[in-house]
């Protein structure tokens, strides 16, 4: 009996319907659009194209999480959004530019929840935790992009690299800004430099790296509990 060709063994993994190929989770980071109605309709052109583009990066997403930058092209994207090769080139010019699209979509979504969390009448240690802790906990609501932004994306080199460098500075710089802005014990003569708070965005962020490649469903929120014992530490007030 002959063995199957690479090319039967790709389809099979590619197919939309392949229990290997996770899915996001809706309303998280992406929201999955309401199907067009049949037959001639009155939806505007403009929303069309942005329930396009919001497939796409679901697609791109679930592809990148389950099978790795280098396993799949433009045509599974299209095959998995449902769209046509033309409708995913009138919304992206190339596979990399929907991924950086996606990218961009996580990190915002990470921003969002951080600067959500409520600042006011509290330490600096607990308001540092418990940013880190939002950073941590919107990661946990959809592991499936977790798994695409914070693991698989390295794989794209030093762009993404780039990306990231900026993204996480940016957590940073917003943690910092949180403290002295914030903290009661702002007036302190104790200020730490930026660099302790990128330190901290730096490690929470391989740790969470770590588990997900680790496990399908690790448990981030306990990351926050090993995380206290050493913040307690270095934001201690002298």
């Amino acid at each position: 009996m002959s063995k199957p060709s690479l090319e039967v063994i790709q389809t099979k993994i590619l197919d939309a319907d392949s229990p290997k190929i996770r899915c996001v989770k809706n309303g998280v980071y992406f929201t999955v659009p309401e199907s067009l109605p049949r037959g001639r309709h009155k939806v505007p052109f403009e929303s069309i194209v942005a329930a396009q583009r919001e497939r796409v990066l679901i697609a791109v997403t679930e592809l990148l999480a389950s099978l790795g930058y280098r396993n799949f092209g433009v045509k599974e994207i299209a095959k998995r959004s449902g769209v046509s090769l033309q409708a995913f080139y009138a919304c992206y010019k190339s596979k990399d530019e929907c991924v950086f699209a996606g990218y961009n979509r996580f990190i915002q979504t990470l921003l969002t929840h951080m600067m959500t969390t409520p600042l006011q009448g509290t330490d600096r240690v607990t308001l540092v935790v418990n940013l880190i802790g939002a950073y941590l906990d919107t990661l946990q609501k959809d592991l499936v992009v977790a798994k695409a932004y914070q693991v698989e994306i390295d794989a794209m080199g030093i762009k993404a690299r780039e990306q990231r460098r900026l993204s996480l500075s940016l957590f940073a710089k917003y943690i910092e800004n949180a403290v002295l802005q914030s903290a009661p014990d702002k007036a302190t003569p104790r200020h730490l430099n930026w660099t302790a708070y990128l330190g901290v965005v730096y490690a929470a962020r391989q740790l969470a790296s770590d588990a997900l490649e680790e496990k399908v469903k690790p448990d981030l929120g306990a990351l926050k509990k090993l995380m206290v014992v050493w913040l307690n530490d270095l934001f201690r007030l002298d």
